[in-house]
């Protein structure tokens, strides 16, 4: 099983460093894994003046699964749009087709004083977001900064989604609905967008071949406000590449910290690459102070997804969930009467429990 770790920017390379950790220690259950670096984002345009340098390219393409870091950094602020770290990230997943985002937000018994809503709102909570991810406002043209006939700058952007689109990542809802409580809320904005107005269409074609599944539909800014008001409502959240941005943003504060939040991005033959959803951090950077639970948890959904290792990916949950009983925090998930570790503290906690 090959696997291309690019570490990234600022905290990336410590987190997929104890991600690695796990990935080697979880082969004790009889898996062999061949793990190759590569650089990218603010490190690749340090390497090669290119944030997805071609070799890197090269590799993920070569490989059956992405492990990634985080990319960005604020001495990148200044250079050209197309040489900013989060292009090369942006590429990426365009590259190899990862149309399919997947965030789950999952809150641990012991951190339910960690987030930010009362326990009795959050305690059990278990969603899924499932985000559109190579189309939208991020990669729709035209795009660009202009001047107009007032001879004052403008920018635009272009929401663009086609019907083939929809259907795939619809698909992938209705499919992981089915393996879980097979109900799920599409969201959208379709009294004021016209794409909205066509995701809800194609969303409803796609439904008929899953009559199982109960099926809701929800304005995004709606949805916003009941993920805070009654985030158990929810089971899968079926949206699009925006504002599935936002909204899975802010479901891991639900879950008490950014840093407990894994991610996959799937394409069909589900090929992934995995990352936690948290940013670089560059203010912590080689600090030894971040958490790589999201990394970690991110090697599990690998197993599970892409090497369809379903005992190995419930080894390193359990592995999570039991350094997280024994008292182990990162300073984000920290509270009185537990043990606030480093990033490697944390990670060889997970080793150990393994």
């Amino acid at each position: 099983m090959k696997i291309a770790v690019l570490p990234g920017d600022g905290i990336g390379p410590e987190v997929t460093a104890q991600a690695v950790k796990v990935l080697k220690a979880i082969q004790s259950d009889g898996l062999k894994f061949e793990m190759e670096e590569a650089p990218i984002g603010g490190a690749g345009y340090d390497a090669a003046g290119d944030p997805l340098p071609e070799a890197t390219l090269k590799l993920a393409n070569a490989a059956d699964a992405v492990l990634l870091g985080a990319v960005g950094g604020y001495q990148y602020d200044k250079l050209p749009r197309p040489m900013r770290p989060e292009q090369g990230l942006l590429r990426i997943r365009k590259e190899l087709n990862l149309f399919a985002n997947l965030r789950p937000a999952i809150l641990y018994e012991e951190l339910a004083d960690a987030s930010s809503l009362k326990p009795e709102i959050v305690a059990g909570l278990d969603i899924m977001i499932v985000r559109e991810l190579t189309g939208d406002l991020y990669f729709g043209q035209p795009r660009g900064i202009r001047v107009n006939a007032n001879g004052e700058r403008e920018g635009f952007n272009t929401m663009l989604y086609s019907e083939s689109e929809v259907r795939r990542v619809a698909h992938t809802g209705f499919q992981i609905a089915m393996k879980r409580g097979k109900k799920m809320c599409s969201v959208e904005k379709a009294n004021v967008l016209e794409t909205s107005e066509l995701w809800r269409e194609v969303v409803l074609e796609v439904a008929k071949q899953y009559p199982e599944v109960e099926l809701s539909h929800m304005y995004v800014d709606n949805a916003a406000m009941q993920l805070v008001r009654n985030p158990k409502q929810f089971d899968v959240i079926l949206t699009g590449n925006i504002f599935g941005d936002i909204l899975s943003d802010e479901a891991s504060m639900l879950t008490g910290s950014i840093g407990m939040l894994p991610s996959a991005s799937l394409n069909e033959n589900n090929k992934g690459m995995y990352e936690p959803i948290h940013g670089s951090a560059p203010d912590i950077a080689g600090k030894n102070i971040a958490n790589p639970l999201a990394t970690i948890l991110s090697v599990a959904m690998m197993l599970r997804y892409t090497f369809n290792q379903e005992e190995s990916a419930l080894r390193i949950e359990a592995a999570v969930k039991s350094a997280i009983s024994q008292g182990y925090r990162t300073a984000d998930i920290y509270v009185e009467g537990t043990r606030k570790v480093g990033t490697v503290e944390m990670g060889e906690a997970v080793v150990a429990a393994l």
